[in-house]
């Protein structure tokens, strides 16, 4: 028995781990960085400094400076106590010369033991005009997936956008413990050589790499080095629930430590609970935040663990935060002096609620001779005299009050404004039953104004169309006359159609259904309503859309009557330049084919895109209009087209047809031009063909393919001309079909 002491004695005594609690501590002169990279517990470097084989750091001093290493060789650049770990990789890469023969063919891998691929915080990232590559792996989870990036010249290339143009990025599964990247090209760049001879593939940290139209080009770029890869790395495979039912192993050894379950579902890791900060795994890793060293309090603040306290010096009261503070205690008052007091402060009162009564009952009276002018001045009297023919309550219906108003704006915050136009300024409202609404405030003291605003007020109030934007209400009590309507909340088309971030999924089904649902709503006013109604301001700034991309038609200021015995109006011209018909323009004659001219610019706008809109603009003298019908008089329409819409082959015959409708709305002779109503049965008729089976089926698979080889569809020609006489034949005799079978019942609002 004397032995087996002796022998357990002298074992201690050799081992250089303290156990505490059960658990092996790091000997306190354990290496705790190696070179630049700090290491903390669980890792370490050399056998009693690490908690198990999984944090083994091998730090090798043949470089200068020192380079940490996990096993297999793989280099870290930093280790954190958030769970996480920075290790290096190298990309792969295929090059290619003139003839397209592979000239270099490198791949890529990482394999790990313990710990996982970071999903959320690495990008797996592809680089080429030719390129397609592929990260796959087995370790923790079987997975392949992809990437491809094409282009066809620098110039459709942009800076710091991995869309597919050039870069291809995308994430990587959770759990996964390896991955090996494969580099693989089309047409071995021959296509693409003189500008980009090779492909590349990397995961990289996100945010590390930004993408640049050089990389394409240059060859340095194969020697970029080393991309920082983001590991998850955790204690154990048990769950925190299992883990700290056995304390002899349980790696959260401070006494002010919290458990979290991994994110990949295996092990845990150890933080400092909230006041305290340091390495949990440590027994006293975790130190008390001195709060106290940023003032937190007014008052006398005073440091405890894991928090803090303020408190009032001797004769001041308060709790000593800041803001509520310190005040200095008040002294008691005798017995006589608080009767005094009383008395004084009686009287006082008396007089103040005199004095008060008497200033409420002059300003009540004086706002109410003030909302009176205003009434008068904005138009209420007009508006009363119009509504009078009508049913007698709907004026009541429609009326909000300034202080509901106020309240729904905040006060007309500028932080609530939503638009500005030539009528005024649009606010953002919640109003007290919740509904979110838009408030439309007039320019101030501007009298020209008010007829277009009590205008506004008529028309609307008389339209239940589901593509026109409804109106809740008006209050006129104001300085400025403001409007209510319901709130459309995804923006305009002007938006869509010239945000790239938009019209990156602006699709030619949502322009067309967009497109024909606002002629629809212009026929309806035109021809549906009991007195035809013209606009006067069709744009896309003009068009609405909400959550599910229906169009709505708003901003009536402009808007006028036409008698129903009369064809035409003469009256003074208003509009936007751009979308003003040349002929009201020249004549003031105001006729519903003003707003189908207006109408055939935003199918313009609609079919170009912003890369044509910026060529044509930078052009002083000429009008997206009368660029357009040029190019489609010329067969050359494919060069203002927006490129996107042509990626799809089945759109084109659709394309055509929409290009040649707005041709015939721009005619410069209105009586040339089609209705809105007959515009409309176009569109909706398009969008019926849309939807056929037939438009979803390939008759022919391999004559397509065959012309997409030949190069007869390439985005090089014109798609309205590569096929001929014979694709013209063919798409008239579809769309003549469509006119001939489909009845709308346009006259229906609802």
């Amino acid at each position: 028995m004397e032995l087996l002491v002796m022998v357990l004695a002298m074992v201690l005594a050799v081992s250089k781990v303290v156990l505490v609690r059960g658990i092996a501590q790091p000997r306190p002169d354990c290496l705790r960085s190696c070179g630049n990279v700090t290491i903390p517990f669980p890792f370490g470097s050399s056998p009693d400094c690490y908690l198990d084989d999984s944090f083994i750091i091998i730090c090798n001093n043949t470089y200068n400076p020192p380079i940490p290493f996990l096993i297999g060789n793989i280099e870290v650049f930093d280790i954190s106590l958030d769970g996480h770990l920075k290790v290096s990789t190298k990309m792969a890469y295929d090059c290619y010369n003139d003839s397209g023969s592979s000239t270099i063919d490198v791949y890529s891998w990482l394999r790990l033991v313990n710990f996982s691929i970071s999903a959320t915080r690495n990008k797996f990232t592809t680089i080429g005009c030719d390129t397609y590559s592929f990260v796959e792996g087995s370790r923790g989870k079987n997975y392949t997936t992809g990437c491809t990036a094409l282009c066809y010249g620098l110039d459709y290339v942009q800076n710091g956008s991995c869309n597919g143009i050039g870069c291809c990025e995308m994430m990587i599964p959770n759990g996964v413990r390896d991955f090996q990247l494969t580099v693989n090209s089309y047409r071995n760049h021959t296509r693409v050589q003189k500008f980009n001879p090779c492909g590349y593939a990397f995961v990289a940290e996100e945010g590390y790499y930004n993408f640049s139209s050089t990389d394409l080009w240059d060859l340095q770029f194969q020697t970029h080095g080393k991309f920082p890869v983001v590991l998850q790395w955790s204690v154990g495979n048990q769950s925190c629930q299992v883990a700290e039912k056995n304390k002899s192993t349980y790696a959260c050894r401070s006494e002010y430590s919290e458990c979290i379950n991994s994110f990949t579902g295996k092990g845990y890791q150890c933080n400092c609970t909230s006041g305290f900060q340091g390495n949990a795994y440590l027994i006293d890793g975790c130190k008390d935040i001195d709060e106290c060293e940023n003032s937190p309090c007014d008052g006398i603040c005073t440091n405890v663990p894991g928090n803090f306290n303020c408190s009032c010096p001797k004769g001041y009261e308060g709790d000593g935060t800041k803001g509520v503070g310190c005040r200095r205690k008040r002294l008691n008052i005798g017995i006589i002096l608080l009767y005094v007091a009383l008395g004084v402060i009686f009287g006082t009162t008396l007089l103040v609620l005199g004095g008060s009564w008497i200033y409420c009952i002059s300003r009540h009276r004086k706002l109410s001779r003030l909302r009176e002018q205003f009434f008068s001045q904005n138009g209420g009297i007009l508006l009363q005299q119009k509504l009078s023919g009508q049913n007698g309550s709907m004026q009541r219906e429609i009326t909000f009050t300034e202080e509901e108003l106020k309240k729904a704006t905040d006060n007309f915050d500028e932080k609530r404004v939503i638009g500005r136009g030539g009528y005024g300024t649009v606010y953002k409202g919640i109003l007290a039953d919740n509904r979110i609404v838009a408030i439309k405030k007039s320019k101030l003291s501007d009298q020209s104004q008010i007829e277009q605003f009590i205008n506004e007020v008529i028309i609307l109030s008389q339209i239940n169309h589901r593509n026109v934007v409804k109106l809740l209400g008006c209050c006129l009590e104001t300085e400025v006359p403001l409007l209510v309507y319901e709130f459309i909340t995804n923006g305009t088309l002007y938006n869509h159609i010239h945000d790239h971030r938009l019209s990156l999924s602006f699709t030619w089904n949502l322009r067309l259904k967009i497109a024909a649902e606002t002629a629809e709503a212009l026929a309806y006013l035109h021809s549906a309503t009991s007195v035809p109604i013209i606009h006067r301001d069709i744009k896309t700034v003009n068009i609405l859309l909400d959550n599910s991309y229906t169009a709505k038609v708003s901003d009536f200021g402009a808007s006028r009557f036409i008698p129903t015995d009369k064809t035409q109006l003469t009256t003074l011209v208003q509009g936007t330049l751009g979308y003003l018909d040349p002929e009201y323009f020249h004549t003031s004659l105001l006729t519903e084919k003003s707003d189908v001219y207006s109408f055939g610019v935003v199918l313009a706008e609609l079919l170009t895109g912003e890369q044509a809109l910026s060529f044509y603009r930078s052009e002083k003298e000429r009008n997206l209009s009368m660029y357009f019908v040029s190019l489609v008089d010329q067969n050359k329409v494919c060069q203002i087209l927006d490129k996107r819409l042509l990626e799809d082959q089945g759109n084109i015959q659709q394309l055509k047809e929409v290009a040649l409708l707005a041709k015939r709305c721009l005619n410069v002779k209105s009586e040339e031009r089609p209705t809105m109503k007959e515009v409309a049965m176009e569109l909706e008729g398009l969008k019926l063909m849309q939807r056929h089976p037939w438009i979803e089926t390939d008759l022919y698979p391999e004559e397509t393919e065959h012309l997409l080889d030949s190069g007869v569809f390439s985005s090089s020609q014109d798609p309205f001309t590569a096929s001929g006489s014979e694709f013209t034949n063919t798409t008239s005799i579809m769309n003549n079909g469509i006119r001939d079978q489909i009845i709308l019942p346009l006259d229906d609002g609802r």
